[in-house]
């Protein structure tokens, strides 16, 4: 048996830990501090205080960072599309393809492979993963 798919499963299980690890992490909202969560087909879905934690695999979905939520995202082979303002966004996994309508502070990737597009803001830029490609659009 290849490698590659322990290698692929073990490091998308530990990018969705570290992302579910970071909540909390530099969120700017006053929406509310009760938590949620969502889970189906279309991924895993927990808010904590201001911050969405989401994880899947294989998943096309909508995610809404309201007015300043912190995102976390773990995961491979996503298409996501974030409405609304980020304050952080921290993304772990690999071959996901993001875009977000606003992040204003920070977007932190770790992943390989994944394609972040952002509309509007002028975040900080920390691409610690491999062949990541994080653009203005």
């Amino acid at each position: 048996m290849p490698a590659y798919p322990l290698v692929r499963t073990a490091f998308v299980t530990l990018s969705v830990a570290a992302a579910f690890g970071l909540a909390g992490c530099g969120s700017e909202s006053s929406d509310t501090n009760t938590p949620t969560a969502t889970a189906g087909s279309s991924g895993a879905q927990v808010e904590i205080g201001n911050t969405i934690n989401y994880g899947s695999v294989g998943t096309t979905a909508d995610v809404d960072c309201a007015d300043g939520k912190a995102l976390n995202v773990g995961g491979s082979n996503n298409k996501l599309t974030v409405t609304g303002t980020c304050a952080n966004v921290n993304i772990g996994g690999t071959d996901n393809t993001i875009t977000f309508e606003r992040v204003d502070k920070e977007i932190t990737v770790v992943g390989l492979n994944n394609t972040i597009t952002y509309s509007d803001g002028d975040p900080k830029i920390d691409d610690l993963g491999s062949n990541n490609k994080i653009t203005k659009g």
